[in-house]
């Protein structure tokens, strides 16, 4: 008799399944992929030079061309033909110590005349030079 309630005893016990164990393997293999995608990713950007602050009577003059449609360009607001913009730059750049550009476009730009003209900026040797996002109205 004393054998039987033995093995009633135990056949009431149940394996359990602990979940806190479970939950710190879960949150450890997270961790792991999280760390394993960060470090696959490759990082490309370009070197950015910051404006430095201070007195604006020795900045140099900021030639502004802007790109329209059918070839047409503005340096400064005066119209010009986009052949015309490799001498100016070349011009601008003898007389100027430090040479900026900002490259803007219209609403009718095209992106192909955009990047001749920056294309022409570089073959320049101008390294100082900023695009603009955002539509400008023509000529301005």
């Amino acid at each position: 008799m004393l054998l039987s309630s033995s093995i009633t005893v135990s056949a009431r016990r149940r394996a359990r399944v602990e979940i806190i164990p479970l939950i710190d393997v879960i949150f450890f293999l997270l961790a792991t992929f999280v760390l394993f995608t960060l470090s696959m990713n490759v990082l490309r950007s370009l070197p950015v030079v910051l404006p430095v602050p201070g007195d604006s009577t020795d900045k140099p003059e900021l030639v502004t061309i802007q790109v329209s449609d059918g070839g047409a360009a503005y340096w400064n607001g005066d119209q010009i033909e986009l052949a015309e913009v490799r001498g100016r730059l070349a011009q601008y750049k003898t007389l100027t110590d430090t040479p900026r550009v900002l490259i803007t476009g219209d609403e009718h730009a095209r992106f192909g005349a955009t990047v001749t003209v920056l294309d022409e900026v570089r073959l320049a040797g101008i390294t100082s030079v900023s695009v603009e996002t955002r539509p400008r109205p023509t000529g301005r």
